[in-house]
Formats: structure tokens, C-alpha cells, sequence
């Protein structure tokens, strides 16, 4: 049984030809100003953004986190159970990126995953029982695209890290692990609650907001953050990110590395028995009344 994550996901949708290809194979592609489809890739666009790609563009923006996704996003259901995922806003009425200009992109430098792989997509396969990933790479043919005519070869390997490849591949693994388990999971686990969806999306990409959910005085009752770790979270990005995808697996999967403050367990619990008594009531003077549940008819 193989898991799949693939990155031709995150590419604009077009017809594919699927050619597997390892690190050291070599592909034939370049892109210029000069080439006569220039932009071309960029006036139809359908790009998921990854928790890296956000924490780039929106530092290259100078937004916050939640400014960045309520301008430059919009939200899609990843699966059949709703998980949250946010694609890049095209402009205005259209399909076009609203970053590409005459001249190119305009932030290029901290240009998406999607966009640094093309015109090559990746697939992540996990085999069951194994918690290593495999990838493979295969080249995407867009009949628009006349990098392919270039006289340019390559590697894999090159390409990748001509591109930046590497570092953004590398800070999305942990992410792309939730995913596949997520996925592996299936409906033996059914439809996660609300709040997972919500604690999903804040870790993945609403990194601002996921800072002032971790210092919060709420999170210091429950977690057992050293000082001089919880500083370092407050300070590096890229800690606080990598520690928000330490935060998903424990909530969501179990997976214990973030230690727990002596009877915060027992506390939580007895808290959510509170508030199903509360419901419990709501729900039964609305029945009483005649009124939906916190509905008192004012």
C-alpha cells in the first residue's frame, strides 16, 4: 500500500505526461524573459499554497500572516472531510496571477513551491508501514510552453537546487507528513471535529495568530514550554512553524513530543465535561421553550 502526496497538485491543472524521473536523470526546459510564451504559465494558475510558501510571501509583502490570507487567498476543501487549504487569489475576474507583471513575477524571490518546480512535478509515495517518504519526479508539458524546445539540459538534482527547491521541500516535509496520514488514516478515523479544522488551519497558515495562541496564558496552563525554548519560538519563524506542525501531530494524531503540564490532562477533561452540561441544558430549556439552543427569543 503506497500514500501519495504529488506535487502536480499544486501546479496549474493541464494534461501531463508522467515521465519518472530520479535526482540524476536529466530533462529539457529552461525559461527566460526572452522566450516567446514569457508569463504565459502565469495567466492560468490553480496553486494550493504550502505553510512555507505563506510564511515567505507574506514577509516579502511585509503583512501579517491573516493580513496575507484575507488578501492575497482563498480557501478550498482539500478532501472529501473538508480538510482546510488556501490557493493563491487570481486577479480581479480572471485566472491570472495577481503577482505577474510585463517583466515577471514581482515576488519572484519568494515565489511558491508550485511555482518553482515548473515544469516538473514531484510525487512523495510512503509505503505502509515505513515513515520515510520516496520521491519522484516527472516533467510537466503545457502546450503553450516552448521552454521545452530550449536547448537546455539538466538534472533533476541541478534544477532543484537552481530553483530553491530543496530548503522549500525540506520546511514543508513535516506538513506534507500530516497530509499523507491523514490520508492513509481514511474514513476508519471519520470526519475531524471542527476545532481540528481550526487548529489545522491556524498551525498551517495563520503563523501570526498561531504565536499568540502559544503564548497565551490558556497554552502555558496546559503546555510545558521552557523559558528559553519559548523564547525562541517568539523569535524564529521558522521554530514556531516547525513547532506548529509538532502541535497538529500531537492533537491530532497523538503523537506526544510536546510535554504536558501535571494535571492539565485531568483539568481539560473536566472542562469539556462543563461545557457538555452546558450545551446539555441549553438544549433542553430550547426544547422546553420551544426556541433553538441558545436562542432565548429576544
Amino acid at each position: 500500500m503506497q500514500d501519495n502526496f504529488n506535487f502536480s497538485d499544486l501546479l496549474p491543472k493541464s494534461p501531463v505526461i508522467p515521465v519518472r524521473l530520479e535526482l540524476d536523470e536529466t530533462f529539457q526546459f529552461s525559461c527566460h524573459k526572452g522566450i516567446a510564451c514569457f508569463n504565459r504559465c502565469c495567466q492560468n494558475i490553480d496553486i494550493t499554497l504550502t505553510p512555507y510558501d505563506i510564511l515567505r510571501l507574506k514577509n516579502h509583502l511585509g503583512l501579517k500572516s491573516f493580513e496575507f490570507l484575507h488578501r492575497h487567498t482563498v480557501p478550498f476543501e482539500m478532501d472529501g472531510h473538508g480538510m482546510p487549504g488556501v490557493k493563491l487569489k487570481t486577479r480581479d475576474d480572471t485566472s491570472a496571477c495577481q503577482f505577474v507583471t510585463e517583466e515577471g513575477c514581482s515576488v519572484y524571490a519568494s515565489r511558491p513551491t508550485a511555482c518553482r518546480y515548473y515544469a516538473l512535478g514531484m510525487m512523495s509515495m510512503r509505503t505502509k508501514d515505513s515513515s520515510d517518504d520516496e520521491d519522484h519526479y516527472f516533467v510537466v508539458r503545457e502546450d503553450h510552453c516552448l521552454g521545452h524546445l530550449e536547448p537546455r539540459h539538466q538534472t533533476i538534482r541541478d534544477y532543484r537546487t537552481e530553483q530553491g527547491i530543496d530548503t522549500y521541500d525540506e520546511l514543508n516535509r513535516e506538513w506534507r507528513q500530516i497530509i499523507l496520514k491523514k490520508r492513509s488514516c481514511g474514513p476508519t478515523i471519520g470526519r475531524p471535529s471542527d476545532r481540528s479544522f481550526q487548529l489545522y488551519f491556524m498551525c498551517s497558515y495563520d503563523l501570526d495568530s498561531f504565536r499568540e495562541f502559544v503564548r497565551s496564558e490558556s497554552f502555558g496552563r496546559v503546555y510545558e514550554i521552557s523559558p528559553e525554548a519559548m523564547e525562541s519560538l517568539m523569535a524564529d519563524e521558522l521554530e514556531l512553524m516547525k513547532f506548529g506542525f509538532r502541535f497538529l501531530k500531537q492533537a491530532l494524531f497523538g503523537e506526544n513530543t510536546i510535554p504536558v503540564m501535571a494535571g492539565a490532562a485531568e483539568e481539560r477533561a473536566k472542562r469539556r465535561r462543563e461545557i457538555n452540561e452546558q450545551e446539555r441544558q441549553e438544549h433542553r430549556r430550547g426544547a422546553e421553550s420551544g426556541l433553538p439552543p441558545g436562542d432565548s427569543g429576544k
